[in-house]
């Protein structure tokens, strides 16, 4: 199935390259290519992962070595990246 990216995760992608470099160009390039091997198994078996209950249509997979999460919708002919979430970031919180 083809693969297409949204601005924002096109926006993400460059932001995970470029916060990962911060540990060395070995740690960029294995997160980068991580990121990749999972796009290829949402591609593969794209209804294989956990659905996002709050958002009809979206399903989410884990990187698990690395604090990031992948959103993603199952078009009709393609799989589209929506998002690259950065889970070690405080999650957005209403102010009371």
């Amino acid at each position: 199935m083809k693969v297409e990216y949204s601005r924002r995760a096109t926006t993400d992608l460059r932001k995970v390259s470029a916060d990962s470099r911060a540990f060395g160009d070995s740690v960029a390039a294995a997160v980068e290519r991580r990121i990749y091997e999972i796009i290829s198994g949402v591609t593969d078996h794209p209804e294989a992962f956990a659905q996002v209950v709050e958002r009809p249509g979206m399903r989410v997979v884990p990187l698990v070595r690395y604090p990031y999460k992948i959103f993603y919708r199952i078009l009709e002919d393609r799989i589209r990246i929506l998002h690259i979430r950065d889970t070690s970031r405080r999650p957005w919180t209403k102010e009371r």
